[in-house]
């Protein structure tokens, strides 16, 4: 009996690192990206993966969640995992990586894999025949959102998610920012930063927090 190609419609993290897998496993997949036909308000590039707000993966010790999320996913064999190995930057205990040639070098991996086939198309509906793997995230786009409504038969769907802000290093108050105490990480790159209503600024007129300091 024939092995008819599995879809996996979505080309961030989660759908390469799926597409992925799947062709590991000695089974044909396609996989769906509709950039850079259709842009998403976020991304810049067609890179698959392509990181959108921080570039940082977590701690890397096991003992934190995210630290231990990423040595089992290694020793499944991930892909991303082994991507942000490869080209890591210096960021303390956390995992970051140098963005650009992460997303390029995956982007490279999984469309030279025999088994993958990457098709820069937008899907509209969700296919009816065989197994398909959704991993479109919050930037769905909205003729896919729509079809997704009407087989969920929900109105909206949530996600979590956060983006730090970037500050530039020099404007950091060195004078209340304190190094983390001696751990087992060698030379930290990060600094913490007390923040109370007297030393917070929120800029924007539109904030919904009350009593926004000024």
């Amino acid at each position: 009996m024939p092995i008819f190609p599995l879809k996996v419609i979505g080309g961030g993290l989660a759908g390469t690192e799926a597409a992925w897998q799947i062709a590991q496993a000695g089974i044909p997949v396609i996989l769906y990206e509709m950039r850079p036909l259709r842009p998403s308000p976020a991304h810049h590039t067609s890179e698959l993966a392509e990181l959108v707000c921080s570039n940082s993966f977590g701690a890397m010790a096991s003992d934190r969640a995210a630290g231990l999320l990423q040595t089992e996913l290694r020793h499944l064999g991930s892909l991303v995992m082994a991507m942000a190995d490869k080209h890591a930057v210096p960021a303390g205990g956390a995992l970051a990586v140098d963005r650009a040639v992460f997303s390029q070098e995956l982007t490279q991996t999984v469309a030279n894999h025999p088994l993958i086939e990457l098709r820069r198309q937008e899907m509209t509906e969700i296919p009816l025949e065989g197994i398909t793997v959704l991993a479109t995230g919050p930037l769905t786009s909205p003729a896919l959102g729509e079809a997704l409504q009407q087989f969920t038969g929900l109105e909206y769907l949530s996600f979590f998610d956060a983006a730090s802000p970037i500050v530039a290093g020099d404007s950091i108050n060195q004078e209340i920012a304190f190094l983390p105490p001696a751990t087992t990480r060698e030379k930290p790159l990060t600094s913490t930063v007390p923040l109370t209503a007297n030393n917070t600024c929120i800029s924007g007129e539109n904030s919904a927090l009350p009593n926004r300091p000024r």
